[in-house]
C-alpha cells in the first residue's frame, strides 16, 4: 500500500521536522559547505501533501556528493541514482516509492535550485495559487491513487506554469 497517493492536510509540525532533519544531516556533513532547504509541499502552510519532507541541499560542486552516500547512509538514507536528472543528486530515507524523506542535491544557485524555491515561494506568497495546486493535487490524487509516477507527472504542467509566474513578477512583468 506505500503506493498510494494520500494528500493530508497541511500539518503545522512539518516546519519544526525540517528543522530537526536539518540539524542531523548538517551534523553527518558538519564538513562541508551546505545551505539545506525545506522544499514540497511541505514546505507551504496551509498546503496539504503526501506526507513526505522534501529538502534540497545547494552544494558547489556536484561531484562531491558522492563522499555524502556515507555519512547520510549513517542517518537512515540511501543514494538513489537517477539518470534521468543529472544536475540533481537524490537521496531517501525510508522504503523505495514510500519513503519519509527526500533530500534533493543541487548546485547552489542552479536554474533547478532557484525554481524549487521560487515555486514555493509563489505558493507561499499567493494563496489563490496555493488553493488552485491544492485543488489539484486532490483531484490527481483521486485519479491516480496508486500511481506516483502518473500523478508527479500530471502536476508538472501546474508547477512549470508557477515557476514562470514567479519569474515574470520577479523580472517585474
Amino acid at each position: 500500500m506505500g503506493n498510494t497517493v494520500k494528500i493530508e492536510d497541511y500539518n503545522p509540525d512539518w516546519a519544526s521536522e525540517f528543522q530537526q532533519e536539518k540539524a542531523r544531516i548538517m551534523e553527518v556533513l558538519k564538513n562541508y559547505s551546505l545551505c539545506v532547504e525545506h522544499i514540497g509541499s511541505t514546505s507551504v502552510e496551509g498546503l496539504g501533501a503526501k506526507s513526505i519532507l522534501d529538502m534540497m541541499a545547494g552544494v558547489q560542486h556536484l561531484d562531491e556528493v558522492d563522499t555524502f552516500i556515507e555519512p547520510l547512509k549513517s542517518i537512515g538514507y540511501e543514494f538513489v541514482p537517477h539518470k534521468e536528472f543529472p544536475e540533481r543528486r537524490f537521496f531517501r530515507k525510508g522504503l523505495w516509492r514510500a519513503g519519509t524523506h527526500h533530500l534533493h542535491i543541487y548546485r547552489f544557485g542552479s536554474e533547478q535550485w532557484k525554481n524549487q524555491l521560487s515555486f514555493r515561494d509563489y505558493l507561499r506568497s499567493h494563496p489563490d495559487v496555493r488553493k488552485q495546486y491544492q485543488q489539484l493535487k486532490l483531484t490527481l490524487a483521486q485519479k491516480h491513487p496508486a500511481d506516483i509516477v502518473g500523478y508527479t507527472k500530471a502536476k508538472a504542467p501546474f508547477i512549470l506554469n508557477v515557476i514562470e509566474l514567479a519569474k515574470n513578477e520577479v523580472n517585474g512583468g
